[in-house]
């Protein structure tokens, strides 16, 4: 991590605020911000800052759109979907991508999303086969296939110290053209959960522009409304027999 190089990364994380605390979310948007350095590996500028209120404070990855690379097929502004994808688990109730807000920062407009300490020699392909771990991977699949996931390695599925699934890195979902590009195939033809359905079902339209439009364009919200019905009527996961959707690299 650039920056800080004087300071661990496990000196530099000191939160006393977590994912289920119901002030993180305030907390995220309001905080004061410090700023510790660059991730490493990211193709975009993403850092990892310290947000403080008082004696509230937590670690979080701040995606500036000042420090995006130009993309062909996405507008400026990925930090949107890292915050839609975000608003529409919560929306599911699907605990399984980190609280992520839109708020300005040193660095300019861009998302902020809380810092998951995670087991990182663990990702999707070391827990796949572990049925107690069944459940959030179909919610994070489900949830990849409603946000039309373009880039789901399986890097991107972050094993908490504690055992808990996340997944993160959402900046390139929502196209409004198919474009689904995940590792995660194991349950194709695999019924979805009722309850799963259920509360996808219960999604309206009304719903969708409530929680997203904000954050999306017309037509991209269309294609949502349209993934959840395909999801609804179909009733399982999909397959794919081109074996070609898939992102590189896989993890």
């Amino acid at each position: 991590m650039d920056g800080d190089g004087s300071r661990s990364l496990d000196e530099l994380l000191d939160a006393n605020v977590g994912a289920d605390d119901p002030s993180v979310v305030d907390l995220l948007t309001t905080g004061s911000m410090e700023v510790h350095g660059r991730m490493p590996w990211s193709s975009n500028g993403t850092f990892l800052v310290t947000v403080r209120e008082g004696d509230r404070r937590c670690q979080a990855v701040y995606k500036p759109e000042a420090g995006e690379r130009p993309l062909w097929d996405f507008p400026p502004g990925l930090w949107r979907r890292e915050v839609a994808t975000w608003r529409l688990s919560h929306r599911l109730g699907w605990p399984v991508v980190p609280p992520t807000v839109e708020r300005s920062g040193p660095i300019g407009v861009g998302s902020v999303q809380l810092f998951v300490p995670a087991r990182y020699e663990e990702h999707y392909f070391t827990v796949v086969a572990d049925e107690a771990q069944r459940r959030p991977l179909e919610q994070i699949c489900l949830l990849d296939l409603l946000c039309n996931n373009t880039d789901r390695k399986g890097g991107h599925v972050l094993v908490g110290v504690d055992g808990r699934l996340w997944g993160i890195d959402h900046g390139l979902n929502f196209h409004e053209e198919p474009k689904l590009r995940t590792v995660m195939w194991d349950f194709a033809g695999d019924p979805v959960p009722d309850d799963l359905l259920d509360s996808v079902a219960a999604l309206g339209r009304a719903d969708l522009a409530a929680e997203l439009g904000d954050l999306l364009t017309p037509e991209e919200l269309d294609a949502v409304a349209e993934r959840i019905d395909a999801v609804v009527a179909h009733r399982r996961f999909p397959t794919d027999p081109t074996g070609r959707r898939v992102p590189w690299p896989m993890v």
